[in-house]
């Protein structure tokens, strides 16, 4: 039941849909440029993290190989970097206040998914 508040509040106060709004056009950006679509995938995938971040993680992909990690270089480069500046913003923010201090840790433990998401899946956590 508190993770189900939580995520309200975060898509709320936490900035939740601005940062899957974000996610969501870099994910039409790569859809556009066909070579990128997995990268557009990866970005869908994380849009739906950064909508319900709380009683869920991320964890290595099983058979991820060293072209996931090749591509992770790629989006960085293309997109990841703004994406992970958001979340740090958006955080810094958030922390200011001692309400706001959840969700800007759940800001910062996205920028590394931000930044390599490729080779990676969201689980829910027990």
């Amino acid at each position: 039941m508190i993770r189900f508040v939580l995520n309200v509040l975060w898509l709320i106060f936490g900035g939740g849909i601005v940062l899957a709004v974000g996610y969501g056009i870099a994910a039409l950006i790569c859809f556009v440029l066909v070579v990128t679509i997995p990268f557009g995938v990866a970005a869908l995938r994380l849009a739906n993290y950064s909508l319900w971040p709380f009683g869920r993680t991320l964890a290595p992909r099983p058979g991820a190989g060293v072209a996931s990690g090749l591509a992770n270089v790629l989006w960085v480069v293309l997109a990841g970097w703004w994406l992970a500046l958001s979340h740090v913003v958006a955080g810094i923010t958030l922390c200011i206040t001692i309400i706001g201090i959840p969700f800007g840790i759940a800001n910062f433990k996205l920028v590394p998914a931000a930044f390599w998401p490729l080779g990676r899946e969201v689980i829910d956590t027990p």
